[in-house]
């Protein structure tokens, strides 16, 4: 009998047991809700939020998908294309909603969703209070990546597409069909969909570690559906040029290197990371639990990709949880849903079977009144390190007028405001060509003259720089008189 087999069977109490173990994976979700309310402002600290929300207003106002660069002068009609427009169409919404309140409010209610589905899915195996404990620790462990961006919309569709397709390896079942929509719409929200089909492969060998050659009818099943999933990711408004940008990043590029999120790990940096990796590798040693080589090599996947770039946080964290918690409950029999079945209710658990409902609507009124609370108590707003809010209504008042030169973390506000940028954040796909390594070298000890150089080549009539701006000494001796300053932004214009 199996783990699923043995949730079904332990007890004819089924109805309450799963009541109960519903409201813990709600509550669970509701204080991690709760906890980001409190810090909902760290969620606009990114410069991309700008300029994501921007492309998701000028579709909902044009109803059309651009296929060259419509926000920067320097790359102006250069090939581009909005590859994430559902997730930025989904920002969008929320700010038309509610301004920035609107859009935390969407990212904390799909953190929450993600730490319910995650909290749900292992609670199949381990003790419920076990799950939360988990979730929890997956959430804050990757709390660097709640940003509004279109990636956080996809963190519960990997959760479900990783616990149903490695439940259904353990299971010796043929993946189910419907998961081919979760592609489809990871596919219209962020790049990163191209991870299904690399955590589908390993659902794949999973099933070849249990069942060998054995059973060629179930592997011809998830073969076909391996070979559907890329298939299915090109019902997209640019069809396999969303798979072909990927490679730009994928395979490296001149940017990479230069942002953060792209940056390799740095114990020192992640500290609390680090010691959740030595406390499972700890584990692991100690126990030394039977997991398999398929799931092995998934382990291996997940912690190189983020050993490689910060921003796959997510892999491990999210993801191991949720495919070694059958051998986890199979092995330590104590810590598995089907111990914790067989054990008498107590006090709490009681009420959670018996007020159900109220409890549920209890839920329902909080998080409303949640919304409320954050949508009227305060105002949430961008970062000043990103806004520029006092340099851009100088600019606007004074007029000023050219191509602006712009400090790479003030791009995403400028795209928002209507000014052609220098440079922003999608170097996915532009600012390449050399481009972004030379602005970087503008900043360098050695920089003064490939500055010259770059404001006559691109006729720079004003400069918005961030107040640590490498490049600010180099204005100076060049002539350029300092029109502006506050705590975060500097505006530079030629002397006269």
């Amino acid at each position: 009998m199996n783990q699923a087999t043995a949730i079904v069977t332990a007890t004819p109490s089924l109805g309450d047991a799963q009541r109960i173990r519903l409201i813990f994976c709600l509550l669970g979700a509701c204080v991690v809700a709760f906890v980001l309310t409190a810090f909902a402002g760290a969620i606009l600290q990114d410069p991309d939020n700008w300029w994501q929300v921007k492309v998701g207003l000028d579709f909902l106002e044009n109803r059309t998908f651009p296929a060259v660069d419509p926000y920067s002068y320097t790359f102006a009609g250069q090939p581009w294309i909005a590859k994430e427009w559902l997730g930025q169409v989904f920002l969008a919404l929320a700010y038309s909603a509610g301004g920035w309140n609107g859009v935390v409010t969407l990212i904390i209610a799909t953190v929450g969703l993600t730490v319910f589905l995650m909290a749900w899915f292992l609670s199949a195996w381990l003790k419920p209070i076990l799950a939360i404990a988990l979730a929890f620790a997956a959430a804050f462990l990757i709390a660097s990546i709640y940003t509004a961006r279109p990636h956080v919309f996809t963190l519960p569709i990997i959760v479900v597409w990783t616990a149903m397709l490695f439940r259904a390896a353990q299971e010796e079942k043929a993946p189910p069909l419907w998961l081919l929509l979760l592609v489809v719409l990871w596919a219209n929200l962020h790049a990163t969909f191209t991870l299904s089909f690399v955590i589908a492969a390993f659902a794949g060998l999973a099933v070849l570690a249990r069942s060998g050659l054995s059973k060629p009818v179930l592997l011809a099943k998830w073969v076909a559906f391996g070979l559907l999933c890329p298939l299915v990711s090109l019902l997209h408004p640019y069809g396999v040029k969303a798979i072909l940008a990927t490679f730009t990043v994928a395979y490296g590029n001149e940017a990479v290197p230069l942002i953060l999120e792209w940056q390799a790990f740095n114990a020192q940096e992640q500290v609390f990371q680090e010691a959740a990796m030595l406390l499972a590798l700890f584990g692991l040693l100690v126990s030394r639990p039977r997991i398999g080589w398929a799931k092995a090599l998934f382990i291996v996947f997940a912690l190189h990709v983020y050993l490689a770039h910060l921003r796959f946080v997510y892999l491990p964290f999210l993801l191991i949880p949720l495919v070694i918690a059958v051998e986890v409950a199979q092995q330590y029999p104590s810590l598995s849903t089907t111990a914790w079945l067989a054990e008498r209710r107590d006090g709490l658990e009681k009420l959670f079977a018996n007020r159900f409902y109220a409890i549920c609507g209890a839920i329902a009124v909080l998080l409303v009144g949640s919304v409320l609370i954050l949508g009227s108590a305060y105002q949430v707003a961008p970062s000043p390190k990103t806004s520029a809010t006092g340099a851009l209504a100088f600019a606007r008042d004074h007029q000023l007028t050219g191509n602006v030169l712009n400090s790479y973390n003030f791009g995403g506000t400028l795209i928002f405001h209507g000014i052609k940028t220098y440079i922003d954040g999608r170097t996915d796909q532009l600012f390449l060509g050399g481009f972004t390594k030379a602005d970087d070298a503008t900043g360098h000890s050695d920089g003064k003259p490939l500055l010259e150089a770059q404001l006559k080549k691109y006729a720079i009539g004003w400069a918005l720089l961030t107040a640590d701006d490498t490049r600010i000494p180099f204005f100076t001796e060049l002539g350029w008189k300092r029109a502006y300053t506050d705590d975060d932004a500097v505006i530079y214009v030629p002397g006269a």
